[in-house]
């Protein structure tokens, strides 16, 4: 079954300013696909029905191909701007992952 996503309208993509807090080291798929896992942690305020809440939480995050190179070189403890879309961790699970598939050069400011 395939699904073609993009002809239907339907969007499925996640931008982000988050601290890179946790990262495992480089590995390689069996295919040999350079892929990096690492959580990130997020802290903003949001306006939500006129009222200011604190947004706090971390998420589990893959880097998968050539982006992964540029991943495993970020500073731990900095915050850097991630684009990308968010699935699920494996085909049975209901858990979500981050797959980054932009990272903004410098540090973001938080």
């Amino acid at each position: 079954m395939c699904w073609s996503f993009e002809s239907e309208g339907l969007m499925n993509q996640f931008q982000l300013v988050a601290q890179v807090v946790e990262r495992e080291m480089l590995r390689y798929t069996p295919g040999g696909i350079p892929i990096v896992s690492a959580t990130l942690a997020h802290s903003s305020q949001q306006l939500e029905a006129k009222v200011l809440r604190l947004v706090e939480f971390e998420i589990s995050a893959l880097a998968v191909g050539e982006i992964s190179g540029r991943f495993n070189q970020l500073e731990l403890g900095s915050f850097y701007q991630f684009s990308g879309f968010m699935a699920r961790k494996n085909r049975n699970s209901k858990s979500l992952v981050f797959h980054i598939i932009e990272i903004v050069e410098s540090p973001a400011t938080n």
